[in-house]
Order: structure tokens, then C-alpha cells, then sequence
């Protein structure tokens, strides 16, 4: 069994304002962890704080230490002057040979339905096709663990769902443990094996909710659904 991640007694503030006192948490591993709470809660410093770009005050993060860690970001961020392939290559072992480099580029291209747009550069590609590339070099570098800062947050509806559509299509094939932090409950719901739902600073966990089945194979009317997602609501203060 592999070692479980946790966060035990976390502690950090910014000045005057005290974000995190003594939080716990633990994180399924080979898993998908959505941390839902309102925007300003603190989820991006959590995220930064698991993956070693911030520093917290006293308490442990245990279990990332010699773990590998990709992101996906808001803004895909992507090299400009690199191509579809190139972007998705640079993350790479140098090292490989180039042979070796095209097949693993290729796997992704297909996973994230690109195919035929392998030559293009970011400036050609539409919002939704550039995400679609940065889930691509998300999974191509070899991690362990990915970090998603509200990738999904400003699209409309349609895309939004497409583009979990394929980053659930794409997980099944390479099953990373995941944490992705929304304040979207029906992103939590659709992605989440494991939701998480934390307060306004200094934060506070109010639900951990673990799911049974994946909610993507159930209807949409299912009773289910909209139990959890009224008690998600509850939590956080929006009924």
C-alpha cells in the first residue's frame, strides 16, 4: 500500500492574517481530491504549500517529499514559440531519444483528441485546445502527483464540461494522484473521488465526503447528486 499524504497541523498566516491554524488533512493516493471552498480561502496557498513554492509556519506535509509534482494552471501556459508537440516534449527527459519522445507525444495528443493540430502554435489554438495541451504536458511529465489551480474557472459551461470529459478520459489511462481546488460545486462533484470543502480563513474543514462511484456514471437526476450537491451548498454557506 502506498504511503498515505498528509498535512498535519498546518500552520500560516500572512502578516496580521492567520489562513491555516492547526489543519489536518490526508490524501487518497492514486486518487482525484477536490478542495472546494470560496474564492480567498486559501486553497492556492495550499496548493503552493504541498508544492514547496510556500513554506508553512510550523506543522507537516508528509509523503510529497520524494514525490514528482505537475501542475495545471487557470492560464495554460504554454511556450508560444514552441508547437503543440514541442510544448508537450519540452517536459520530457532530454535525454530520450527522439524516437521515444514523438510516441509519448503522440499518446497524449490522441488522449486530448489533438490529433492533426500537432504542428500548431498556441497563438492558432482556441482557449479550450490550449487547455487541452496543458492536460497533455500535465500528464507527460513523469510525476507522481498533479496540482490544479481552478483550470476551469472563467469557461462556459459547454467547454468546461468537455474539458473534464477529457481530463477524466486521459486520467483513466495514467491514474496520478490528483488535488484540484475549485469553488465550483459541480466541478467538485463531476471530478472528485474524494471532495473536501474548506472555510474562509483561518480555515476550517468542514466536509470530507468520500465517493463511492465515480458521479460520471450516474444520470444527472439521479437522487444522489442532488442530495450531495445541496449538502455541498449547505457547507458552504449558499442555502
Amino acid at each position: 500500500m502506498s504511503k498515505e499524504l498528509e498535512i498535519k497541523g498546518l500552520h500560516k498566516a500572512f502578516g496580521n492574517m492567520t489562513v491555516f491554524r492547526d489543519f489536518s488533512l490526508t490524501f487518497p493516493v492514486g486518487q482525484i481530491t477536490c478542495i472546494l471552498g470560496p474564492s480567498g480561502c486559501g486553497k492556492t496557498t495550499l496548493l503552493n504549500m504541498i508544492g514547496g513554492i510556500t513554506q508553512p509556519d510550523s506543522g507537516s506535509i508528509t509523503g510529497f517529499e520524494s514525490k514528482t509534482i505537475s501542475y495545471i494552471f487557470q492560464d495554460p501556459r504554454l511556450l508560444p514559440w514552441k508547437t503543440v508537440e514541442e510544448n508537450i516534449a519540452f517536459v520530457l527527459n532530454q535525454n530520450l531519444p527522439e524516437a521515444e519522445k514523438k510516441k509519448i507525444t503522440g499518446r497524449f495528443i490522441r488522449l486530448v483528441d489533438l490529433e492533426g493540430f500537432t504542428d500548431y502554435y498556441p497563438a492558432k489554438l482556441s482557449g479550450g485546445m490550449r487547455q487541452r495541451v496543458s492536460i497533455a504536458r500535465a500528464f507527460a511529465y513523469p510525476s507522481d502527483i498533479i496540482l490544479m489551480d481552478e483550470p476551469l474557472k472563467g469557461l462556459d459551461v459547454k467547454l468546461k464540461y468537455n474539458l473534464i470529459r477529457t481530463f477524466s478520459r486521459i486520467w483513466k489511462s495514467d491514474r496520478r494522484t490528483v488535488v484540484f481546488v475549485t469553488h465550483d460545486v459541480d466541478e467538485a462533484i463531476l471530478m472528485g473521488h474524494e471532495i473536501v470543502v474548506m472555510s474562509q480563513a483561518p480555515v476550517k474543514l468542514l466536509e470530507q465526503i468520500r465517493l463511492q462511484q465515480p458521479v460520471e456514471n450516474r444520470e444527472t437526476d439521479d437522487p444522489f447528486i442532488r442530495e450531495l450537491k445541496l449538502r455541498l451548498f449547505q457547507s458552504m454557506g449558499m442555502l
